[in-house]
């Protein structure tokens, strides 16, 4: 197996690198220190395996599954056991607990020789692990080879188009494929509402609401943009108003 050790700490990757050593079928095809390296080594060097830390600046592990796809089978290494169900979330094969020892990487390695995670081991792991879900504090845009980290905090709103979504914040606007739903899923409800079904906005990106006819509204954006309001998303906005 081509595998790709993906961690922002030199002493982590060289421990993995040492582990694997002894595994005649393992080919070590690559090192990054970090996210981004590790999108772009995964899309040049094509590695059929990939252990990767979750916690590390710039990109954290689930970006980077999230931008370089699911080609590749993932390993997570991570000190914290509360990423666990996450990580199978987005079908891990496996969850290395730092410190791990060489067995527990060899179970590793034997789950992805046979490329699917064991329900049993995923069970237990999860009950050992509180999942953490909280709101989307950035969402990433992959165009072409470039990637664009766009905090949920600068948009002014998000709108559907055909099989992708223009985030636009800060005077740009960005396509990332995807749909509405899945968007407003991960972002924080206080903060991001629905206010058709089109288009979520931020409630602090809003200057005024003006009603266009008699049952009908829009919303107007420090940006000067207007944005059609549903009856729905009119009840919508009152409710988080008040």
């Amino acid at each position: 197996m081509r595998v790709l050790i993906v961690d922002d700490e030199h002493l982590a990757r060289a421990v993995l690198r040492e582990y694997l050593t002894p595994h005649a079928d393992i080919e070590i095809v690559g090192e990054c220190a970090n996210g981004f390296e590790a999108v772009k080594a995964i899309a040049e060097l094509d590695p059929e395996l990939v252990f990767l830390d979750i916690q590390m600046p710039k990109l954290d592990g689930f970006e980077v599954v999230e931008l370089a796809g699911s080609k590749p089978h993932y390993i997570f290494a991570t000190a914290y056991d509360g990423f666990a169900l996450r990580a199978f979330e987005v079908h891990a094969i496996d969850y290395l607990l730092k410190p791990f020892s060489r067995a527990r990487l060899g179970e590793a390695l034997a789950q992805a020789r046979l490329r699917s995670p064991q329900p049993a081991q995923i069970e237990a792991v999860v009950k050992e692990a509180a999942a953490r879900h909280t709101p989307l504090e950035r969402i990433l845009i992959r165009d072409g080879a470039r990637v664009h980290v766009v905090p949920t905090a600068s948009v002014d709103y998000i709108e559907a188009q055909d099989d992708y979504v223009a985030v636009c914040a800060d005077g740009r606007q960005y396509l990332k494929h995807g749909s509405l739903a899945e968007l407003e899923a991960q972002l924080d409800p206080a903060i991001f509402v629905r206010i058709h079904r089109s288009h979520i906005v931020n409630l602090g990106a809003i200057v005024r609401i003006e009603p266009v006819s008699k049952d009908n509204h829009c919303a107007v954006l420090r940006s000067s943009v207007k944005l059609p309001i549903s009856r729905s998303g009119y009840q919508r906005i009152r409710e988080l108003l008040a």
